[in-house]
């Protein structure tokens, strides 16, 4: 596989990531918080598509076959780096709705 293919496989899974961490917390806002945390698993398991190819390339690195940094892997990398905080910030963000919702069950009785 070329590498410019294998860059685009990270930017990919990472935007895929991203997307379904931002339908997560669309999903919570609504009050859904059982396919919020569906989205969440949906990221996370793009998130490891992305990662297998970075260690993949790390380990070929680490291997003594080197390759040249481009433009399009510094953006690959910054892809993935904002799909793996806005997971964090979703999953914080399920969390707060959760117990958002549970407080507003209990003052309603």
């Amino acid at each position: 596989m070329e590498y410019e293919e294998i860059v685009m496989q990270i930017i990919v899974s990472g935007g895929n990531a991203r997307t379904h961490a931002m339908t997560a917390i669309q999903y919570a806002k609504a009050g859904n918080i059982a396919e919020a945390r569906k989205e969440i698993e949906k990221a996370c398991e793009e998130l490891n598509k992305a990662h297998e190819v970075q260690t993949k390339l790390i380990q070929d690195e680490a291997a003594g076959n080197a390759r040249e940094v481009t433009l399009l892997m510094v953006h690959a990398q910054d892809h993935l780096m904002n799909a793996m905080t806005v997971k964090d910030l979703a999953q914080e963000f399920i969390d707060m709705y959760e117990r958002q919702l549970k407080l507003e069950s209990v003052l309603a009785q």
